[in-house]
């Protein structure tokens, strides 16, 4: 439902709605057979039962333990963070506990989605790892506050700046002290490492409690981005917020919700659902678990604050990693500086480990050389050429490409 007197939310809806009629009339006109046999009305098909899970019962659903735990930031954010405590084959005593860390406009949830033998998550967990995943403020499953309601702006008042800076130390902290442990495995994706870059080049203590940093589809600048998701950088930032508003931007809804069930959940159209949603970020079908497709698009995009995009945006013009640009009147009170301030990568002395997509968008190969020049400790880099940005968490050749060698890193490193 579209809420009177909101004009960023009824944008964003009449957008999404447009998109989907204008893909599925695509489709409808380029497919008249399957259209006219109507093979998606098949009352036999079922919808998976993981579309209306949460994480922790996808986990479960396996076979693998799952806990949730909420840590509170030290602005009041209130995070949900899930765990895989051991692997199928259970067995007490103390493990190495791993850190995943999801990108932008996603949750915990693309590290489970996959079934065991392509999901992350299961894989370390099977491989005696203790696995944690954490979701960022403003998601679905972090939308609570001390104090603030996310109806109010002042809840949607953050970019990638706190959430390197608030919520990966409280989280850090948090899973620390749940585990006895001194220092951890970090796994990032996408944003997950743009908020690594930034928190561990800024702040050394935390950066000392990191035993190895894991980079997929690594993201420190966005210069040479060719995604669509970047398109509206284009805008300037006031239209930007007269748009889209000041709160949340893309939030899993109960359109995205409808259109995941009645449409990506009919076996004809699971292609097309892939082709609405990775639109975003590419996508390789030949790589992709086309029939989880249903389960992607009820968990993604699981929504961040509208001042997140319009950092990205920033970041498009500026070619630098650099703190949030509130105007110079704006930087001077929270900086005090005209210019907001920039991060170095080469400040970053935690142990680090890169994986690449020679077909990424997002992580465009040209900030990737750049990146590659940057980080003072790289111990590994792998670059795999037909990869794109959504690859690193729901590739199918991942156990072939990626897994093996994570699993030696972090071993090589316990």
């Amino acid at each position: 439902m579209i809420r009177r007197g909101r004009g960023g939310r009824a944008a964003q809806t009449m957008l999404c709605v447009s998109v989907c009629v204008l893909v599925l009339s695509a489709f409808v006109h380029s497919s008249p057979d399957v259209y006219r046999h109507r093979h998606y009305e098949d009352p036999r098909l079922q919808l998976d039962p993981e579309l209306h899970m949460n994480i922790s019962e996808i986990i479960r659903r396996w076979g693998y333990p799952a806990e949730e735990h909420e840590v509170e930031t030290e602005d009041g954010y209130i995070l949900t963070i899930n765990r895989i405590p051991s692997g199928i084959k259970r067995s007490a005593g103390p493990k190495p506990v791993v850190f995943l860390q999801h990108g932008l406009l996603a949750a915990g949830s693309n590290f489970i989605t996959n079934p065991p033998d392509t999901g992350l998550g299961y894989v370390l967990a099977d491989a005696g790892y203790d696995v944690w995943i954490g979701n960022s403020r403003g998601n679905t499953w972090s939308r609570k506050h001390r104090s603030l309601n996310p109806e109010e702006e002042d809840f949607w008042a953050f970019s990638y700046d706190e959430l390197a800076l608030k919520d990966l130390p409280a989280v850090v902290d948090y899973v620390l002290k749940m585990t006895g442990e001194e220092q951890i495995f970090y796994v990032g994706h996408s944003q997950g490492t743009t908020i690594a870059f930034i928190a561990f080049s800024t702040l050394p203590e935390l950066a000392s409690k990191i035993k190895m940093f894991v980079g997929l589809a690594p993201v420190a600048t966005v210069a040479f981005t060719g995604s669509p998701m970047t398109k509206m950088a284009i805008l300037p930032d006031r239209i930007i917020w007269d748009v889209f508003g000041r709160r949340d931007f893309l939030p899993q809804s109960h359109m995205i919700e409808w259109f995941a069930e009645h449409v990506c959940g009919k076996t004809v159209l699971e292609q097309l659902c892939g082709n609405i949603f990775f639109v975003l970020c590419g996508f390789d079908e030949k790589n992709l678990n086309v029939s989880r497709t249903p389960v992607y698009t009820t968990h993604c995009p699981a929504g961040t604050s509208v001042q997140n995009m319009i950092h990205w945006s920033q970041a498009v013009h500026s070619g630098k990693l650099m703190a949030f640009d509130f105007g110079a009147a704006g930087n001077m009170k929270h900086y005090n500086q005209s210019t907001p301030p920039q991060y170095y990568v080469q400040d970053m002395k935690v142990p680090t480990a890169l994986f690449s997509g020679g077909q990424d968008t997002l992580a465009d190969p040209k900030d990737m050389a750049i990146l590659l020049t940057q980080v003072p400790n790289l111990v590994f880099h792998r670059h795999i050429e037909h990869w794109d940005h959504l690859d690193f968490i729901w590739g199918l050749d991942a156990p072939q490409e990626m897994f093996p060698y994570i699993l030696k890193l972090l071993q090589e490193h316990r």
